[in-house]
């Protein structure tokens, strides 16, 4: 059996006046269930249980290249 696709997300914070990026991978089936990105990061349980994103710092979440 085969795993889901996946898409990687990147995460720009700042900090301090210091950028930094991450990126986190999810399934790319979650995207059709939310109408906005930052939806899915702040609500989809299966993101929430994998990962701690600190919001107050998150400027920007977009969808990498393929």
């Amino acid at each position: 059996m085969s795993a889901a696709p996946e898409i990687v997300i990147r995460l720009l914070f700042v900090d301090d006046g210091s950028y930094h990026t991450e990126e986190i991978r999810v399934r790319e089936d979650l995207l059709e269930r939310y109408e906005r990105l930052i939806d899915l990061l702040q609500e989809e349980p299966t993101v929430l249980k994998r990962i701690h994103i600190d919001f107050g710092r998150l400027c920007s979440a977009t969808v990498a290249d393929s």
